[in-house]
């Protein structure tokens, strides 16, 4: 059944193509430090410069020269060619250029490189709450649909309160009283405050297919909750587990850029929330500079957008009435 799960989903045309965008920005972040030209947090880059004095190391040079008429070697002359290291700063709030593909920040960082390395922040902290969301919830969820009782009782009014509070607002108060920041603070930031929804909708799943006969077969013969959970039920709703990750990633990469765009995260890290939060900081958007606030968002829209195509994709896959014969 996964296998043939997975042959549709690689046949559809949006997931193929959000699945395209995702291995792109997963290359990205893999080959950070190849792609990037510069170093994301300094603006200082090391040259080497042709200095006269014999300092380091020399490169020698033979040139000869060679007797016209009788085709001889007369001498051969040694030129030494000496490098220095030397430590130069980039261009202050640079435009886009051949040297700088983005431009600079005002404080002279390569924007480009900012971009890349960013990605491994912004995509991490997207795919590891997606998992951490989908874990809490699918773990909540089978334990309240298929036990059912005072379970399901505690379980769905935690779930039903949590549903009550705005998620956005929850998050920034959480965030604001959190000392300490970082990655792991967001994604349990995001994680606790995402899992009420994926929650109520795996659990009615649950329910549905605790009703099955196959599951009702299964109880009579004496097979154990644990077997019945991760055996008969479980299987059959793989693709709604998968479309609750791809809406929880999508969701945590866009918590994720507003909490840092609000200076909610650590600004020091570079990731395209902290990117877009510079930019605001700076008065990117008042004086222009595209180059600065434009290609984050751009970024983000495109991963968003590969994990919505995914979504839908599965979606189709699992509803027969959406299904493209």
């Amino acid at each position: 059944m996964l296998k043939d799960t997975f042959s549709l989903f690689i046949e559809n045309r949006k997931a193929l193509l959000g699945l395209i965008i995702l291995i792109f920005f997963s290359g990205v972040a893999i080959f950070a430090p190849i792609i990037a030209p510069y170093d994301p947090k300094t603006n200082k880059v090391d040259v080497m410069k042709i200095v006269n004095e014999e300092i380091g190391r020399t490169t020698t040079i033979e040139r000869e020269q060679i007797d016209e008429l009788t085709e001889r070697r007369v001498y051969t002359q040694s030129i030494t060619t000496t490098y220095e290291k030397v430590t130069t700063k980039l261009p202050l709030n640079a435009k886009p250029s051949n040297q700088h593909l983005l431009g600079t920040t005002k404080a002279g960082q390569d924007l480009f490189s900012q971009m890349v390395y960013g990605t491994r922040i912004t995509l991490t902290v997207g795919l590891v709450t997606g998992l951490f969301t989908t874990f809490l919830a699918l773990s909540l969820a089978l334990a309240a649909g298929y036990f059912g009782g005072i379970v399901d009782d505690v379980i769905s009014l935690f779930t039903n309160v949590f549903l009550v509070i705005p998620s956005l607002p929850l998050m920034i108060v959480i965030a604001a009283y959190i000392t300490v920041k970082g990655v792991i603070p967001i994604v349990l930031i995001l994680g606790l405050t995402s899992w009420p929804w994926p929650t109520r909708i795996l659990r009615s799943q649950v329910v549905s297919l605790k009703n099955r006969d196959f599951v009702k077969v299964a109880r009579n013969l004496g097979e154990r909750p644990l077997y019945i959970v991760f055996k008969e039920i479980l299987p059959n709703m793989i693709s709604l587990v998968m479309a609750s990750f791809f809406s929880s990633t999508m969701a945590a990469i866009m918590g994720e850029a507003t909490l840092e765009f609000l200076g909610l995260g650590n600004v020091s890290v570079v990731s395209w929330g902290t990117i877009l939060y510079w930019a605001q900081n700076s008065g990117a958007l008042l004086s222009g500079a595209w180059w600065w606030f434009l290609p984050p968002g751009i970024c983000i829209a495109l991963i968003g957008t590969s994990f919505a195509l995914m979504n839908f994709a599965i979606d189709e896959i699992s509803n027969p009435k959406l299904r493209k014969r």
